[in-house]
């Protein structure tokens, strides 16, 4: 009785919250945060260039164009991959310690749901994996064709990102932000708030700019269809 009281105790040291949760065979990470937020920088930072480097070759896009390309390849990279392993290998993070694996531990200081495998973050990465990531990368191939359906995929994608983004927040709010330390400031403002926070304020703008887009396009459809329909009845 004993030697188990001892074992549950060593499960309950951790970094999450709240602080009395069990994480069985939990294992700390062996990298650090610098080298941990270092490395998934300098990932998205490589796909960027990368994107702007292609961008500014293929089409004369804008600025404000080549940013979104750049938005939406590091979105198919942090979908498809970070969010595509917590969906394949979400029981095995607490004591994996693959790079992955380790990243999702360092975040989940800010959102323990991710440690334990909550119901609903499972889900909704899994669907983000399967549906957000291919259709980015999609989004990006669509506008270097200049294919007319591509205001069509930023339109899809931005408002799947921010629905699930809405509900992330929506659910952990009604669990009284339990599953951080509330107000700290990597932890929680940085991880959980702002992090976050870029999957509602940038899909925001990007429906917008497709609504805009999409509406201009059926203005033009709209006055031509017109057009040949006044032409035929004189």
């Amino acid at each position: 009785m004993a030697e188990k009281e001892k074992s549950l105790k060593e499960e309950q040291i951790h970094p999450y919250w709240p602080r009395e949760l069990v994480i069985p065979g939990y294992q700390p990470n062996d990298l650090s945060m610098q080298e941990i937020l270092a490395g998934l920088f300098l990932m998205a930072g490589g796909l960027i260039l990368m994107s702007w480097f292609v961008s500014s070759h293929c089409q004369k896009f804008s600025t404000a164009r080549k940013l979104v390309l750049c938005w939406f390849t590091v979105c198919g990279f942090i979908h498809g991959v970070i969010e595509g392993w917590f969906s394949l290998f979400y029981q095995i993070i607490p004591t994996d310690q693959s790079i992955l694996s380790q990243l999702w531990k360092e975040y989940s200081k800010g959102d323990s749901r991710y440690v334990i495998g909550d119901n609903f973050t499972v889900c909704m990465e899994t669907i983000t994996a399967l549906a957000w990531g291919p259709l980015s990368i999609w989004t990006v191939f669509a506008f270097l064709g200049n294919k007319p359906y591509r205001f069509i995929l930023q339109l899809i994608v931005s408002l799947g990102q921010l629905y699930g983004d809405v509900l992330y927040f929506y659910t952990e709010y009604r669990d009284g932000f339990s599953h951080s330390d509330v107000g700290h400031p990597i932890y929680f403002w940085f991880y959980f708030i702002f992090m976050n926070s870029l999957w509602i304020i940038i899909p925001l703008l990007l429906i917008f700019d497709a609504w805009n887009q999409l509406n201009m396009a059926q203005k033009k459809a709209d006055y031509r269809s017109g057009s040949l329909q006044h032409s035929k009845g004189e």
